[in-house]
């Protein structure tokens, strides 16, 4: 690999121990993936953030790490948010070495943010260089703003933070970026009436099948969380990391993009509306769960708007990054006047509090997905609209 005077400082240690081993995870990484450099990044996004899954070990590797991120870098959701924990049942124990991990992000210069979705708080543009690790995030970075990132591991994540470097490999070169795989449904028209759940459905579907290829969809026209819902049940069913939608994707756009489009030969799945319907259920929940990834203002306001003048039956929690609760007062008031909770800070799928739960019903695809194996729970499949409907015992 080219490195740099900077990269080879760090490499000899002059930087200290600690990146000096980010800078030898990185190299490790280029090598394995033939990068011929490390390029700089735009800014971090680090998972391995909830105790659930890093577990006493992680903390460990945590607590012997000194230095400060030099990009800005962020905290992916942890197992409860950061105040009031204890009112949701979030065992003294956890909760004690929950903190202990924040803190030592903290320490490490990374924010805690503790959102899966941090392109709502900071400006990405198309083409720029980042090292996300979530891999919701990490699909729509690529697909809808057309940044570029590979799908990082923790560690590696954290080492980008640390040096402002990654690995030139992979998403972040333009020819890896074309599409190998083409979906398309046997009924367009169907799909004009979708909300996110169907294409939650659709993405669970699509990424089972594409496994770590880039899939291109046509005959489907979604709205950006329509967008966020699919790419992020691709990133769970399978490992998709970029996908296109013709014309309504960045790339898709782009004469070279679309070029390779109609040019290249690629294998058509065609996904029939009875496919997308059989992910469906109706099962009785004991509670039920939205915001994975974390809400949008708009699905925000649509929530309140949805629930205005109603009660919940039963446990709703609704997920969304702490910025987000703050500058959505209204529509979290209106939320919680529900009797539903507005939780920050927290993914439902690395929480101790959807452990062994039962069923659990939500309309995000990712979480349809992860529910079983994360958490011992029986997900069900609905639209907002149903989730509500079910909270309320209507």
């Amino acid at each position: 690999m080219q490195l740099d005077r900077y990269d080879q400082a760090l490499l000899d240690g002059e930087y200290g121990e600690t990146k000096q081993k980010m800078m030898e995870i990185l190299v490790s990484l280029g090598k394995i993936y033939d990068a011929e450099r490390l390029i700089e990044v735009k800014n971090v996004q680090v998972s391995g953030a909830s105790f659930k899954t890093i577990g006493d070990a992680g903390l460990e590797w945590l607590n012997s790490l000194s230095g400060k991120a030099v990009v800005p870098s962020f905290l992916n959701p942890i197992g409860m948010p950061r105040e009031g924990w204890e009112s949701l049942g979030i065992s003294q124990e956890f909760g004690k070495k929950q903190l202990e991990v924040n803190a030592a992000y903290t320490r490490l210069g990374i924010r805690p943010s503790c959102t899966c979705t941090p392109y709502y708080f900071t400006l990405v543009e198309r083409g720029d260089h980042l090292a996300w690790s979530e891999s919701s995030a990490v699909v729509y970075a690529n697909s809808v703003l057309g940044a570029r990132t590979n799908r990082e591991g923790g560690p590696s994540a954290l080492a980008s933070a640390l040096t402002g470097k990654t690995p030139e490999y992979g998403l972040h070169i333009v020819k890896n970026r074309l599409p190998e795989i083409e979906f398309r449904l046997a009924d367009p028209e169907v799909a004009k009436t979708w909300t996110q759940a169907e294409y939650g459905a659709l993405g669970i579907i699509a990424g089972a099948i594409s496994g770590n290829k880039i899939p291109l969809f046509r005959g489907i026209r979604p709205k950006a969380d329509m967008l966020k819902s699919m790419g992020a049940a691709m990133a769970a069913s399978g490992a998709v990391a970029l996908f296109h939608v013709e014309d309504i994707t960045p790339e898709a756009r782009f004469p070279f993009f679309k070029k390779h489009f109609e040019e290249d030969e690629r294998e058509v799945i065609t996904i029939e509306t009875e496919e997308i319907k059989e992910l469906f259920s109706e099962l009785e929940p004991e509670a039920v769960a939205v915001g994975c990834p974390h809400l949008s203002r708009e699905e925000l306001a649509e929530l309140a708007d949805l629930l205005e003048g109603r009660t919940v039956k039963m446990p709703f929690y609704v997920f969304a990054a702490a910025e987000m609760k703050g500058s959505c007062a209204d529509a979290v008031f209106r939320i919680q006047k529900s009797g539903a909770r507005v939780i920050p800070n927290t993914c439902m799928i690395v929480s101790p509090l959807f452990e062994k739960r039962g069923c659990v019903m939500t309309n995000s695809g990712k979480a349809f997905t992860y529910l079983p194996g994360m958490c011992d729970t029986v997900p069900r499949l609905g639209s907002l609209e149903d989730c509500v409907r079910v909270a309320c015992g209507e």
